[in-house]
């Protein structure tokens, strides 16, 4: 152990009383002057404030945030999107069995009236049997007309599909 530094007096270690006075004299450090920041110059107030505008980040009364959930749910095909789904189809399928059913009425009742009236049976038209008029004319029309019936019922149902999606 190096005894130069410390003195023992009484068993206490003190410090050595000439440590640090052989140095130079402390000169204190020179401090210059830093030159002031330059003023910015204020820019010139326009005569007139500019007009406030409104700021609006968002509606919180927005339907978009509905509209959106439903197409991403029809869109991953979750339980509540293929319940939407199923709905429309069987909308449209109801429909569809609705109008198949009053076609089967229609054309499978003619048969049924001229066996059971013999008298309507007997009914000619411009020299043809009424009978063969009604079956051999009839069915077209009525064909069309359903299809037409269940076109416009499908759009419908698509177009309250489609508003129920976007509202």
């Amino acid at each position: 152990m190096n005894d130069d530094i410390y003195r023992h007096v009484e068993g206490v270690r003190e410090p050595d009383p000439t440590l640090g006075k052989t140095r130079g004299r402390h000169e204190p450090a020179t401090v210059e002057r830093v030159p002031p920041a330059p003023v910015e110059s204020q820019p010139e107030q326009p005569a007139k404030p500019p007009k406030r505008q409104r700021v609006v980040l968002a509606d919180p009364r927005s339907r978009s945030t509905p509209t959106l959930r439903a197409r991403v749910e029809l869109e991953e095909q979750t339980s509540w999107g293929t319940l939407l789904v199923d709905d429309l189809v069987k909308r449209q399928l109801r429909a569809g069995l609705a109008l198949a059913g009053l076609v089967l009425v229609v054309l499978g009742g003619l048969p049924l009236a001229f066996y059971l009236s013999s008298d309507f049976a007997g009914v000619h038209v411009v020299g043809v049997p009424l009978a063969w008029l009604l079956l051999g004319v009839l069915p077209f029309p009525l064909l069309l007309l359903a299809g037409l019936a269940y076109n416009r019922l499908a759009e419908r149902h698509e177009r309250d599909f489609v508003d129920m999606i976007e509202n």
